[in-house]
């Protein structure tokens, strides 16, 4: 008698794209020089587009980190080679969501993302995992690997409002980051309403760019007596676990 052959369903995860890899600096800054800077930005450089009337959105994220606290320590020791995974929405949309990893090397930014929907993470919150690995995508495969044999785990938001400058020439970045604040728990990641615990006082300058910074934007977002130096908002938001 001819046996029955059956197919196991496999699921085809293509290898993810080079990544690239940008210049990125820090500097926290007050809110006098804040001002400053804002008005000279404005001046200057275009805005997001994504802003709105007032040029400013709000960023949302959800940071894993594993139960020794993996990513903070990499951090908090300046390691060469290190990566972060975070869930991130903007505004009070929570109907679209990115799963973003960052990684950063010998000083260089690089980031991969993909989609997911307000159910699908629920699940992650939920601790249900599986759909991960049916999507067929290499970085939510390498988040169900790493969720499975790291035990990552969504850990801390971080909150704050953004006013972004854009300049062609270098591909800059120019980003003021406002009133970074922080949730109770994660629950609270998909609530944009729910209660936010205020963590830093300062403005954070942050300049993103691809192989060189041109001078206009070096002489614009200079402040005096300012030099970029380590400034996490997720280390900043994790003192409040």
């Amino acid at each position: 008698m001819e046996m029955e052959r059956t197919e196991t369903a496999v699921t085809r995860i293509d290898p993810p794209q080079p990544l690239k890899l940008r210049h990125e600096l820090k500097h926290p800054i007050s809110q006098a020089e804040d001002r400053v800077l804002s008005a000279r930005l404005g001046k200057l450089f275009d805005r997001d587009p994504h802003g709105g009337p007032d040029g400013c959105y709000r960023v949302t994220s959800l940071y894993f980190d594993t139960p020794d606290d993996r990513a903070l320590r990499e951090k908090i020791d300046g390691v060469d080679r290190r990566e972060k995974f975070r869930l991130r929405y903007y505004g009070t949309d929570t109907g679209f969501i990115r799963l973003e990893k960052k990684v950063k090397i010998r000083g260089l930014c690089g980031k991969r993302s993909a989609r997911l929907s307000r159910q699908q993470v629920q699940w992650l919150l939920e601790g249900t995992y599986d759909f991960l690995l049916a999507a067929g995508d290499p970085l939510l495969a390498e988040l169900y690997s790493k969720l499975r044999g790291q035990c990552l785990a969504p850990r801390t938001i971080v909150c704050y409002d953004r006013e972004a400058f854009l300049y062609g020439p270098g591909n800059v970045r120019v980003t003021l980051d406002r009133a970074v604040r922080t949730g109770l728990g994660v629950a609270d990641f998909l609530d944009p309403g729910g209660i936010r615990l205020a963590a830093l006082e300062h403005t954070v300058l942050e300049v993103k760019y691809d192989a060189f910074l041109p001078d206009l934007v070096r002489a614009a977002v200079q402040v005096p007596d300012r030099q970029a130096s380590a400034c996490s908002k997720y280390a900043l938001c994790r003192r409040y676990d």
